[in-house]
């Protein structure tokens, strides 16, 4: 029962990363979710957003009028998570500025060993960033995601299925950075070692 179990949570993150079928206008009555096989897809799940996989077991997608905030909700965490990430193999591996504040290695210790000054410029920086695109977030009617003035130019020379591939991309590699992020914090809290030491066991107890 248990290894179904796993085999079968295995699946469903696996479908979670494929490409999607763009463009379904409609859902099919009890079409089945390519993610989640024994459920069927949500209504609103039809499709027409990147990386579309019918995956809602919880039904959230049914709560809300508008899955627009939904996805720049999913974008935003992502891009969060891909930067963290990022930051946080850089903490531990790459050179620092001089000064013992920014000697730690710890990714998490470091966050209170540069101290409040530091910590407010960088919430300063996001709080900035939120509301440059606040209005766009909530009320505007282009794609979700879309930050005025950060698409290169060459992004309009581009045809519409590379577009299209490009944006797939995108939430494919946000999804995995929140998966990695959980497993950093996973492996610098409770493992206590590094995050490139993939040696010993997925568990230890804490002591």
């Amino acid at each position: 029962m248990m290894k179904s179990l796993c085999l079968a949570t295995l699946a469903a993150s696996a479908a979670a990363f494929a490409p999607a079928q763009v463009g379904r206008s409609s859902v099919a009555l009890n079409e089945m979710s390519k993610s989640i096989p024994f459920l069927t897809v949500p209504e609103k799940l039809d499709g027409s957003m990147p990386g579309d996989m019918g995956f809602d077991p919880m039904g959230l997608s049914d709560i809300q009028t508008d899955l627009r905030y939904a996805r720049w909700a999913e974008l935003k965490h992502g891009r969060v998570c891909m930067l963290a990430v990022l930051g946080m193999v850089w903490q531990e591996y790459g050179p620092h500025l001089p000064g013992a504040a920014y000697a730690t290695t710890d990714p998490f210790a470091a966050v209170s060993s540069v101290g409040f000054g530091s910590n407010m410029q960088t919430l300063l920086a996001i709080g900035c960033l939120e509301l440059a695109n606040w209005e766009e977030t909530f009320n505007g009617e282009s794609r979700p995601g879309t930050l005025p003035g950060w698409e290169p130019k060459s992004w309009g020379n581009l045809s519409e299925k590379e577009q299209a591939r490009l944006y797939e991309s995108e939430i494919v590699h946000c999804r995995l950075a929140m998966i990695a992020f959980i497993g950093a914090t996973h492996q610098t809290f409770l493992l206590g070692k590094p995050l490139l030491d993939f040696s010993g066991q997925l568990w230890s107890p804490m002591s």
